[in-house]
C-alpha cells in the first residue's frame, strides 16, 4: 500500500517540471540572456525545419512517436504553441488522437508503450480538455501494461513494476521514464499504486547492492537498461552503468515518491557527478546522443538543481552547458543529426524533435520560458 504521502511527493514531482528550481529553492541559475536569446533563435530554427517536414495527414513521418515528439517540442517552446495555433498544431494533434485504439494505445504496429506515453504528453499539451477521452485511454493502456500481479507476476520477481516495448515481454527502463513521465505530467491519480509498484523495479536496475536484491548489483550508483542488461556491456557478471539510464533513473525516481535524501537518489547522483560530460554518451560514445541529451535534461530539471559538481569537483552550470553544446551542433538548415545512425538518430527528424526538446527543458530550468 502507498503511504499517504505520495500524494504530495507526486504533486511536488509535477511541479518540479513546470519550474523546478523554484521548487527546490534554489537560486535562479545566471543564465546571460544573450544566451537565452541565441537559444530561442536556435529553437525557432529547429521548429521551422520541423514544419517543413509534416505529412499532408498532419503528421511527422506517418508515425505515432516521431508525430509526438514533433508536438511536444512545439508547445513545450518558449513559442508556447496550442491548438488554435495553427493547422500545423491541429492536424498533427488531430492525426495523433485518431490512432488511438480499442485498448487504450496511441500507436501503430511497434512501440505501443512508448508511443502512448508520448503520445498522450502531447495531447494534454495542446489541449487537454480536447482530447480527455484519448489521454485517459492511454493513461489505462500504461498501467494495464505494468507486469504486476493482473499478470501474474510477484514482488520477487526481478521485472515486477516495469514497463516495457512489449515484444519480448521485459521491461525496461527506458520505456518505463516515459510512461512514469506521460502519468505524471497528465495527472494521473497520484494515490495510485502503480507509482510503488514502479519504483520497485528502478530499484532493480540500479547498481546499489544495499537496495538491488539482484546478484550483478555492482555499488557506482548509476543504473543499466533493465535487471541483468546493458547495452554499456558487463565485465565480471556486473552489469556497467552508463549514462542515459542513469538519469533515467534519477528521474524515475523522483516520479515515484524517492526524495533528495534517499540512499538511491544520492547513488544515482554520485554516478552523475562522476561522469559529467554533454560532448558525448557516457559509456556509449556516440551512441543514442541525442537520446542521452533529452533525457539529462528532463531528469536535471525534474530533480531541481541548476548546477553539477563534475568530477574535479567545479560547479558546471549544466544548463549554459547544454545549451551551447545542443546549438554547437546545429545544420545550417535549422536541423540536427547523429553521424551515428543507431537507434534511428540518423534520422533528422527524430534528432531535431529531441534536440528542441533537451533545449526547451534547459530553458524552463532557467527560468526562461
Amino acid at each position: 500500500m502507498i503511504r499517504t504521502s505520495l500524494t504530495l511527493c507526486v504533486a511536488v514531482a509535477l511541479a518540479l517540471l513546470a519550474a523546478p528550481a523554484a521548487a527546490q529553492g534554489d537560486a535562479k541559475p545566471k543564465i546571460d540572456p544573450q544566451l537565452v536569446d541565441k537559444a530561442n533563435k536556435s529553437v525557432d530554427r529547429g521548429l521551422r525545419f520541423l514544419r517543413g517536414l509534416q505529412k499532408e495527414d498532419g503528421s511527422y513521418g506517418g508515425h505515432v512517436g516521431l508525430t509526438a515528439m514533433a508536438l511536444l517540442a512545439f508547445v513545450d517552446s518558449h513559442r508556447k504553441y496550442r491548438y488554435d495555433e495553427g493547422p500545423f498544431i491541429s492536424r498533427a494533434a488531430d492525426w495523433l488522437a485518431a490512432q488511438s485504439r480499442a485498448d487504450g494505445a496511441i500507436t501503430g504496429d511497434a512501440t505501443p508503450t512508448y508511443n502512448t506515453a508520448l503520445a498522450i504528453m502531447a495531447l494534454h499539451a495542446v489541449d487537454k480538455a480536447r482530447y480527455k477521452k484519448q489521454i485517459e485511454g492511454g493513461q489505462a493502456f500504461l498501467v494495464r501494461f505494468q507486469t504486476d500481479e493482473d499478470q501474474k507476476y510477484k514482488k520477487s520477481d526481478k521485472f515486477y513494476g516495469g514497463i516495457g516495448y512489449g515484444g519480448d515481454e521485459r521491461p525496461d527502463m527506458s520505456n518505463l521514464q516515459y510512461a512514469l513521465e506521460g502519468l505524471a505530467r497528465t495527472d494521473y491519480d497520484p494515490k495510485s499504486d502503480v507509482w510503488a509498484k514502479a519504483q520497485m523495479f528502478v530499484s532493480r536496475s540500479q547498481n546499489r547492492s544495499e537496495s538491488n536484491d539482484q546478484p550483478w548489483a555492482g555499488n557506482d550508483g548509476g543504473f543499466i537498461y533493465a535487471p541483468g542488461q546493458s547495452p554499456a556491456g558487463e565485465e565480471n557478471g556486473q552489469y556497467t552503468s552508463y549514462g542515459a539510464m542513469s538519469f533515467a533513473g534519477l528521474k524515475s525516481l523522483i516520479f515515484t515518491q524517492a526524495k533528495k535524501d534517499d540512499p538511491r537518489v544520492k547513488a544515482v547522483w554520485g554516478w552523475i557527478k562522476a561522469n559529467y560530460d554533454f560532448n558525448q554518451h557516457p559509456g556509449m560514445g556516440m551512441v543514442s546522443y541525442f537520446y542521452y541529451l533529452q533525457t539529462a535534461a528532463g531528469a536535471l530539471e525534474a530533480y531541481g538543481v541548476t548546477s553539477v559538481p563534475d568530477a574535479k569537483g567545479r560547479e558546471r552550470n549544466w544548463i549554459a552547458d547544454m545549451l551551447t553544446k545542443v546549438m554547437s551542433l546545429q545544420k545550417d538548415d535549422g536541423a540536427w543529426k547523429n553521424d551515428n545512425p543507431k537507434y534511428w538518430e540518423g534520422n533528422p527528424l527524430l534528432a531535431t524533435a529531441r534536440a528542441v526538446i533537451t533545449m526547451n527543458h534547459a530553458l524552463r530550468a532557467a527560468g526562461a520560458l
